[in-house]
């Protein structure tokens, strides 16, 4: 298991560059509601910067060498150039300087900590499985990707036994952190950048299992997590017959979903209950049945699991329903791999909301992600009856030539010469264009992990000031 860089229970002073990042405000807040004296700075204002100040750290708006004067920390995510101002003056006068990783495995190292890693449903399976600590009364912590709607925050120290994190394997985080169990949701082609082939990723999880001293819960529906946790005596959840904790007559009506909940005893099963989870896409099936799994690896008693599920308001930006203008209904979901966009847009067919159209706007994101993967968008957007596309959200990444997404068009117009498929690389016109083109019965599903998130309210604000 890895050493923790910092030695958390003295009281520190510290800093986070870039504190308004999602990742980087939650480790802020656990800091600070842990006790130590928190300071941090971003170019502009965040919303989320309003629940870092109520944690009491000092937040400061603009970047300045004298902030990392006197502090014995600084940390700051992969998104900071190397040599921001405060980075280097921070290394110049002999200040410890951590990647968001270092600090978080610090953090890590306070607590028995459950790690939640895989491509997809970390974020959403990161919040049930807190929320069923919660449930059982163990006053878990947690630090997530995303605000958790039940509690209205992505992070905060409870000083209890247990912590719930997001194992995040984008940059070797996963690695780092000195774990107690963990769950694997999938393992699928991301991050070529940091890997440089698909072989390496398994081969990190691999590594990541191989450190972990308790429970293991991987998905048995995905066939690389499910080899490797057969290599790692792992229990495994998912909704084939093989799963050690297994979803039963699955049911979807009215945006929620009711399924049976068997668990392998030797070769036999026993029921354990009937679950009702009120969040659309069977994913959330899969994400419920994982941290299912994991909950009852570590003691919790299933009726705490499923109340705590039956009352799960979900993560923002996971298929987040922002307002409903003359009959048409606008979501907004956090969705940019093929296979993730695949989900939402079959779970919102599936849901039982009665929709009649589903239109698809995506933004993709960041320039060497599309340049690896653009072809595996081609089957991406088959449940839909509409798809609008817009240009590369860059996210820090350099422009490459020929790197458009405009790739993405040819590739679904290619492989699906009947779909209708919209190219809108201007805001303003995609605004205007599915301001004007959604009518009642219509569903429009916005995704993408940039600036795309506000597209919702800029359609209703347009089509309300018709």
């Amino acid at each position: 298991m890895p050493v923790p860089p910092l030695d958390l229970s003295i009281p520190h002073r510290l800093h986070v560059v870039g504190i308004g990042g999602p990742g980087m405000s939650a480790i802020a807040i656990a800091l600070a509601e842990m006790g130590h004296d928190v300071s941090g700075s971003d170019l502009r204002e965040h919303p989320v910067l309003e629940r870092v100040r109520a944690a009491r750290a000092r937040v400061h708006v603009g970047h300045d060498r004298n902030y990392v004067h006197g502090v014995d920390a600084v940390t700051a995510s992969t998104a900071i150039p190397a040599h921001n101002i405060e980075l280097d003056e921070a290394r110049n006068t002999g200040v410890t300087v951590l990647r968001r990783a270092g600090m978080l495995a610090s953090i890590c190292g306070r607590a028995k900590s459950l790690g939640v890693a895989g491509t997809h449903g970390k974020t959403t399976t990161t919040s049930m499985l807190m929320l069923m600590l919660a449930e059982a009364g163990l006053r878990p912590s947690f630090i997530v990707g995303g605000d958790v709607t039940d509690v209205g925050t992505g992070a905060h120290w409870s000083g209890g036994e247990w912590l719930v994190v997001e194992a995040d394997e984008s940059d070797g985080t996963h690695l780092e952190l000195p774990l107690y169990g963990t769950i694997i949701t999938n393992i699928e082609t991301d991050h070529l950048d940091h890997y440089g082939s698909f072989e390496s990723i398994v081969e990190s999880f691999d590594a990541y299992l191989s450190q972990i001293a308790g429970p293991k819960v991987v998905s048995a529906d995905d066939d690389i997590a499910s080899k490797l946790g057969a290599q790692h005596g792992a229990t495994t959840f998912g909704l084939g017959e093989h799963a050690d904790i297994r979803g039963v007559d699955v049911e979807a009506t009215d945006g929620s979903f009711t399924f049976g909940v068997e668990r392998r005893i030797g070769t036999g099963t026993e029921r354990l209950g009937t679950m009702y989870v009120p969040r659309r896409g069977i994913y959330n099936v899969q994400n419920a049945l994982a941290a299912t799994a994991m909950a009852l690896e570590i003691g919790v008693d299933f009726d705490d699991i499923m109340a705590a599920l039956a009352k799960f308001g979900g993560v923002a930006r996971r298929f987040d329903v922002r307002g409903v203008d003359a009959g048409a209904t606008f979501v907004d979901d956090y969705a940019h791999l093929p296979t993730e966009i695949d989900s939402v847009l079959t779970g919102a067919r599936d849901s039982g909301d009665g929709w009649n159209r589903f239109i698809a706007v995506f933004q993709p994101n960041r320039f060497n992600r599309i340049s690896e993967i653009w072809r595996d968008y081609a089957d991406a957007f088959g449940q839909a009856d509409l798809v609008v596309l817009t240009e590369i959200f860059a996210s820090g990444t350099t422009p490459i030539p020929g790197i458009t997404g405009k790739l993405i068009v040819n590739a679904v117009t290619e492989a699906h010469p009947e779909l209708r498929v919209i190219w809108l690389p201007d805001r303003s016109d995609l605004v205007s264009f599915v301001a004007k083109e959604a009518r009642s019965g219509d569903v429009v599903i916005s995704m993408g992990c940039g600036d795309i998130a506000s597209f919702p309210s800029e359609v209703l604000d347009a089509r309300r000031s018709v």
